[in-house]
């Protein structure tokens, strides 16, 4: 079985998360929080910080650790921690992107109220993260083991 190290942003600007549009036509249609895998000896806050600039073109701090997420699916486990983090500069621009074989096609910023309809990952993003921000995270949240659906 094969692993995967990743790290994403949940990066907030004005009480709205931001998301990037994964899409490949019949293949899969999902949003999510910039971010994928970790490089050489790089911290995982640094890579989420960097996933996020390359996806998205804007520049982000990390702060602190919000969840540990397990995938597992065909091709192996995939273990992701999700960083809170803050918009710092920068214009939103999905064309930069150097990983081969992206399929980020758009991003955007997002309320609650306002998420897109398709697939969101992760799937609190929907209902516990937002009561997870309001109280605070003093830990990071171990989310539940599940299978993959990309």
């Amino acid at each position: 079985m094969q692993h995967r190290i990743s790290a994403g942003v949940l990066a907030l600007r004005d009480q709205k998360i931001l998301l990037v549009r994964h899409f490949r036509p019949g293949v899969h249609d999902f949003w999510a929080g910039p971010g994928g895998g970790a490089e050489r000896a790089e911290e995982l806050w640094q890579t989420a910080e960097r996933e996020a600039f390359e996806e998205t073109g804007l520049r982000v701090t990390a702060r602190s650790m919000a969840y540990i997420d397990e995938l597992v699916d065909d091709w192996g486990r995939i273990v992701k921690f999700w960083f809170l983090a803050d918009y710092v500069s920068g214009e939103i621009d999905v064309s930069a992107n150097p990983a081969e074989g992206e399929s980020i096609t758009e991003a955007g910023w997002f309320s609650r109220e306002n998420l897109p309809q398709d697939h969101v990952f992760p799937e609190i993003l929907r209902d516990r993260f937002w009561d997870d921000l309001k109280t605070g995270f003093s830990s990071p949240v171990k989310l539940p083991l599940r299978q993959s659906i990309f």
